[in-house]
Formats: structure tokens, C-alpha cells, sequence
């Protein structure tokens, strides 16, 4: 029990230092708040409402292994290393990725609402 308090301290300590240090997830545990409510007017089914709350956590998530990536990369070295720029690159990459699902979820649920589909 105590390793578990211990891991859940750690988690909340982390999400704490990237909310503190990051516009981006700040932005994105805005988006998470505003899909709560959000997610009963635009999701048709409970399924669809769970569906869109999912894709935005979904999407801080990555960007929280995207920031522990680039935190990591400049803690290695501050200088331009070609292989450190690809691989925040591939972060900022899969954070891509992540919007774009979280976009066209979010854009499917709308498009189902109105009725265009």
C-alpha cells in the first residue's frame, strides 16, 4: 500500500511540475475541463460522451511523455545534436498525431449531433 501512495505522490508531483512549466499542457487540462461539460451536449450515446473525454486525456498524456522527453533531451545537453532534434521532433510528431485524433473525434461527435451523419 505505501508503494502505491508513493507512485500516486510521484504522478501528482509530476503533473504539477508540467502544468507549472508547460503552456501546452496547461492548455490542454483547459480543453479537459471544458470536455466534461462539453461532452453531454455534443455526445449522443454515454459511450460517445466517455469517447470524447478519452481522446483529450488521451492527448495530455502524450503531451506529458512529449514534455518528459524534451526535459530529458536538454538535461543531456543544451547544445544542437541532430539525433536530440529528431527525436523531439518524433514527440512533437506523436502529439500531432494525438490532436489530430482528438480534432476528428471531436468533429465526428458534431457532425453526428447536428445530423449530417
Amino acid at each position: 500500500m505505501l508503494r502505491v501512495w508513493r507512485a500516486t505522490i510521484n504522478s501528482l508531483n509530476g503533473l504539477i511540475f508540467a502544468f507549472r512549466s508547460e503552456r501546452a499542457v496547461r492548455e490542454e487540462v483547459v480543453a479537459l475541463i471544458l470536455a466534461l461539460p462539453l461532452s453531454w451536449l455534443v455526445g449522443v450515446t454515454p459511450a460517445r460522451r466517455v469517447e470524447l473525454v478519452v481522446v483529450v486525456l488521451l492527448l495530455l498524456v502524450v503531451e506529458l511523455l512529449n514534455t518528459a522527453i524534451e526535459k530529458l533531451a536538454d538535461r543531456l545537453t543544451l547544445d544542437h545534436d541532430p539525433q536530440i532534434g529528431r527525436v523531439k521532433d518524433m514527440g512533437s510528431a506523436a502529439v500531432g498525431v494525438a490532436l489530430a485524433i482528438a480534432g476528428l473525434t471531436w468533429l465526428f461527435a458534431i457532425a453526428e449531433r447536428i445530423g449530417i451523419i
